[in-house]
């Protein structure tokens, strides 16, 4: 994959990223801050997605009553997510509307109100998505995985942060995080689509260009020790299903290993979408553990996960146990599966077949402009935008003994954390 873009940092230390497609008269535009549930401290955590909520609230230029209403009236949509390592706010609208998108968001980086009162309801909007979250089994199964598989790196929480600190967050930590981490030399800004990048350069030195740099802005980084054991855990919770989540360490995304893990991840269970903003889906029937569970009787579902991160995250296979069995035994046929690839080698043609799923699910996920933008400043969010163009190529690069090399190196029995759901309600395996 080759891509042709403009890259350019101004003198306040914010990086630009350009890239024309004149293929139709749309234009994707995305501000990515380099902060997210990373660079929370306990009793803070969940601000960087409450902030993301406030930055909705308007500003004077700007008031929040009238922005969804010119936006929409443009033709154009709108919205932002918060992650571990990053928030990121995007337009997409026709190229000859985007002025408005791009003086919304300068606007927005300096000038958002967070007024009192603003706050408070917004406190109630997250407070009411964390508590309905709870209702839901996967979550308080993955969430419960995820701290105990970070006891010592900010990976710790989730995004949508603990209740407790949901509850005592001020006003005045919304603002100062917001006024910390909304700085220029911790942005990041990329366009894609219908537009002359000289013009577009011009328009954004204009808006950013007088803005101070902030001070540096140091992360958060406690590297998290190597377990030393398996660590097994029970959530009990509402529902008729049992769950389990097998969740091994993996690697940062700038990893070289991370290639090989895609190529395992779509050999066991189906290619992960690595595009978090959307786009296509691959069917995993083919798939090692889709054929050793769901087929067998043993499952109703099997995903993994593998995602691109700052800094080492988990690889997590997520089993929907059949309700005539029990978790137990679903959970030795995994074992058994990952055992196999580790004592034999899986075949070229198996090997092909998983790359070229990875690949297409890839794909799938990069070819709309909006999809362009996002990989524009996402693949900066954890490596650089060459990741992005060379990720094809390094996928087709794997063989069958960096598959086997990856799952002996990673999928070690000592160094994950499987937790079981078990639910309450009737209908579920105990």
């Amino acid at each position: 994959m080759t891509d042709s873009i403009t890259r350019t940092k101004l003198s306040n230390g914010l990086q630009i990223l350009l890239k024309e497609i004149h293929t139709a008269p749309i234009i994707s535009h995305w501000v990515w801050y380099r902060v997210g549930s990373k660079d929370e401290q306990t009793g803070r955590t969940g601000i960087s997605h409450w902030v993301e909520h406030m930055q909705f609230k308007g500003t004077p230029q700007y008031p929040a009553s009238v922005l969804d209403k010119a936006i929409s009236r443009d033709g154009g949509m709108w919205n932002a997510f918060t992650y571990l390592d990053w928030t990121t706010y995007f337009e997409t609208m026709p190229a000859d509307k985007i002025d408005l998108a791009l003086r919304l968001e300068a606007d927005r980086m300096y000038n958002s109100l967070y007024d009192p009162k603003e706050v408070a309801s917004e406190r109630t909007v997250v407070i009411s998505e964390r508590e309905g979250s709870e209702n839901e089994p996967l979550f308080l199964l993955s969430e419960a995985v995820q701290h105990a598989a970070f006891r010592v790196h900010p990976y710790h929480h989730e995004v949508i942060g603990d209740l407790a600190d949901l509850k005592s967050i001020s006003r005045d930590d919304l603002y100062n995080h917001y006024r910390t981490y909304y700085q220029p030399n911790n942005a990041l800004i990329a366009v894609a689509g219908d537009f002359d990048t000289r013009r577009m350069l011009k328009l954004l030195r204009e808006l950013y260009g007088d803005f101070p740099a902030g001070p540096h802005l140091p992360r958060l980084s406690r590297a998290e020790p190597i377990p030393s054991g398996e660590h097994q855990l029970t959530v009990e919770g509402p529902g008729e299903t049992s769950y389990l989540e097998v969740a091994y360490r993996s690697v940062a995304g700038s990893h070289p290993d991370f290639y090989p893990l895609s190529v395992l991840d779509s050999l066991l269970a189906g290619p992960s979408n690595l595009n978090m903003f959307g786009g296509g889906g691959i069917s995993n029937k083919t798939s090692r553990l889709y054929r050793a569970l769901v087929e067998k009787e043993l499952a109703v579902a099997v995903n993994g996960g593998l995602t691109t991160t700052l800094d080492p995250f988990l690889y997590s296979i997520m089993i929907t146990v059949h309700p005539s069995r029990k978790p137990a035994q679903a959970l030795a046929a995994l074992d058994g599966e990952i055992k196999r690839i580790q004592d034999e080698l899986a075949s070229p043609e198996e090997i092909a077949r998983a790359i070229k799923q990875a690949r297409a699910i890839f794909a799938y996920g990069s070819e709309n402009i909006t999809n362009q933008a996002f990989w524009l400043g996402y693949a900066e969010m954890f490596a650089t935008y060459d990741w992005f163009t060379s990720y094809l190529d390094k996928l087709a690069e794997v063989t069958p003994k960096d598959v086997q090399r990856v799952a002996q190196a990673y999928l070690r029995p000592q160094e994950r954390v499987f937790g079981t759901y078990l639910p309450t309600g009737s209908g579920g395996s105990q």
